[in-house]
């Protein structure tokens, strides 16, 4: 593992850093996280930007549109722009990080040149129709049917979860293609088009009271047999190739910003006089620590990228690690501000110093809970690292 960036590195940054001071005055203030369709509008708008710049689907391979770039300066571009506060991907985020990645991998050159194009210009967004009702962490357990008819899957079933679902254009979506208790062995990853006939979609409500996630409920919806990425009956193995990339840098992001919010609550017990207390000295030392390892530790999955093309398991420590970490961060933030981590409005500071931001700390310990959760939970992720770098037998 290298930890010092080459010459190159360094002027990618440079360059990159000079673009995003240069195009985020420029933009609008983002929509409300109630309002999808202005949240889409918004998201795309940034993704053409970063089209135009030549930032899109930056580690993607030159030949399907991207930029060829390599896992350190991948790094280097979400540290950078979580630093700038620039947008994140938002609505585009499955077929940036999760659906466009598997298709470069799996796809065919017709797929390729169908899918891609599309995703890199912010002209269609995907959602991700995996979960189901009874099938959250046992992905393998989904009984959502494709019954091929010609030319077509007759898809029925229902799905759960599902990112962004309401203003989706495209849906990466497993289905069983073989026999009910097929398990692993007759999945099939498809793409459904999100205005075929049949499909009903469910908003769901978060605990914040967003709707970024919905019901799916598909009655004999036909899917092209040419959307199909991948063997019938072989989706697992795809999906595997699916997961790895949402597992690898996509949480990069959010150890910055981890990072940035640690500051934030150390400051903020300086002005309450809440460090004194040698206790909060201690946490918020050990979360530093666990964080500067934590980066450490994401320096070297990029590095093993590299050398492979492939993020490796290093990725499921990552995301476990940093998702429970990060609830206990929150968790701080909520004692430090005592009664007012009961308040989602903005509170003003008792010293007169300006606004508490108790609405961030809370904001940040609720949406934690879902970090646990979100692509596998810590206990699919401990038996990830049980497995596959302890090598301990399967529970």
């Amino acid at each position: 593992m290298d930890l010092r960036y080459s010459a190159a590195e360094q002027a990618f940054r440079a360059d990159l850093r000079e673009w995003l001071a240069t195009v985020l005055p420029t933009l609008p203030p983002q929509p409300s996280y109630f309002d999808w369709p202005a949240r889409r509008a918004y998201d795309t708008a940034w993704q053409k930007m970063l089209f135009d710049a030549g930032y899109a689907g930056l580690d993607w391979p030159i030949e399907v549109g991207g930029r060829g770039a390599s896992p350190v300066e991948q790094l280097i571009y979400l540290e950078e722009l979580e630093l700038a506060h620039a947008p994140y991907v938002g609505v585009n985020f499955v077929g940036l990080l999760h659906a466009g990645p598997t298709v470069v991998a799996e796809g065919t050159p017709e797929q390729r040149a169908r899918f891609l194009p599309p995703i890199l210009r912010g002209e269609e967004v995907w959602c991700q129709g995996f979960s189901e009702p009874g099938a959250g962490s046992d992905l393998a357990a989904l009984r959502t049917k494709a019954v091929r008819d010609g030319d077509e899957y007759v898809v029925t079933g229902s799905k759960i979860w599902t990112s962004h679902a309401e203003v989706a254009d495209l849906c990466e979506l497993l289905v069983r293609t073989g026999d009910e208790d097929s398990r692993h062995r007759g999945i099939t990853w498809l793409v459904m088009p999100m205005d075929a006939p049949g499909i009903e979609i469910r908003p769901l409500k978060t605990i914040v009271g967003t709707t970024e996630f919905a019901e799916l409920f598909l009655d004999g919806v036909r899917v092209p047999v040419a959307n199909r990425v991948g063997d019938e009956n072989d989706g697992w193995r795809v999906t595997m190739v699916t997961l790895s990339f949402e597992r690898g840098t996509a949480f990069v992001g959010e150890a910055v910003q981890s990072m940035e919010f640690l500051r934030d609550l150390r400051a903020l017990a300086q002005r309450t006089g809440a460090w004194d207390d040698v206790e909060v000295r201690r946490q918020v030392g050990h979360f530093g620590a666990e964080l500067d390892a934590l980066w450490a530790l994401a320096r070297r999955n990029v590095s093993q990228a590299a050398r492979t093309g492939v993020p490796g398991v290093g990725g499921s420590v990552f995301k476990l690690a940093l998702s429970e970490l990060r609830q206990r961060i929150a968790q701080l933030g909520v004692d430090l501000v005592g009664p007012a981590g009961l308040v989602w409005d903005p509170l003003p500071a008792a010293d007169g110093s300006g606004p508490l931001r108790n609405h961030r700390l809370v904001n940040t310990w609720v949406n934690g809970f879902s970090r646990t959760i979100a692509a596998g939970t810590s206990q699919i992720q401990r038996n990830i690292v049980a497995e596959r770098i302890l090598g301990l037998p399967k529970g």
